[in-house]
């Protein structure tokens, strides 16, 4: 009888976790930030693994959302919208998110650079960093080269992180490379590019120091040579 009620709390464990799990994922894909904000209280008055919840159902809502809009089955008032959901839910779940980080404490700076105002990417990517203990200086979106190049002359980063979904901007990586050697700061950063159009190829061209393929790949590369 006491081996049946041990099994009978875990599959009720179980089927709780799956089900907050399951609604951040459809709150994100149904653009519902009422639904997020209850599977977020739910994840942690069941005291789910938050990182496992973000991951499992945000990251993978919002990738599902990217990949529509990518295919262009949806648009961007659809995909701002799936993005307020999201961060509905993760502005709960980031304070115990980041209780759990080792604190590797090196700054990031981050951005979409200019010309392109996509950044679910970068978000997402901002997100696992942010999750492993990085602390990330958030430009946001279509970001001016003198831009990058003055918050990494103010704020002495370890890392620059750019991104683009567009063929056309890809130029303006190089640029704000340039832009740092200009000043002479280079040297003082390591610099992963990600993003739709992009590749390693590429990244050895302009001088980067990485091509980041996903949000789990770009954190392995941090952390190994941090």
């Amino acid at each position: 009888m006491k081996k049946r009620t041990i099994e009978l709390f875990f599959q009720e464990e179980g089927a709780v976790t799956e089900k907050a799990i399951s609604d951040l994922e459809k709150a994100v894909l149904d653009m519902d930030e009422k639904l997020a904000t209850q599977a977020a209280k739910s994840v942690l008055d069941s005291k789910i693994d938050v990182l496992k919840a973000i991951n499992e159902g945000l990251v993978k809502g919002m990738k599902k959302v990217a990949d529509l809009y990518e295919r262009e089955q949806i648009f961007l008032p659809q995909v701002l919208a799936s993005a307020n959901a999201f961060y509905a839910a993760f502005e709960i779940l980031r304070p115990k998110m980041l209780e759990g980080a080792k604190g590797v404490g090196h700054k990031i700076v981050i951005g979409v650079v200019e010309g392109d105002i996509h950044d679910i990417g970068k978000n997402l990517v901002k997100t696992m960093m942010e999750a492993n203990g990085y602390h990330c200086i958030d430009l946001g979106r279509d970001v001016p080269v003198e831009n990058f190049v003055e918050a990494v002359t103010d704020q002495k980063p370890s890392f620059v992180a750019m991104s683009t979904l567009m063929t056309p901007t890809m130029k303006n990586m190089k640029r704000v490379i340039d832009g740092l050697v200009e000043e002479n700061v280079r040297n003082s950063v390591k610099i992963m590019i990600g993003g739709g159009p992009v590749d390693q190829e590429f990244a050895k061209e302009i001088g980067a120091d990485y091509y980041g393929e996903n949000e789990t790949e770009a954190v392995k590369w941090l952390r190994s040579v941090s």
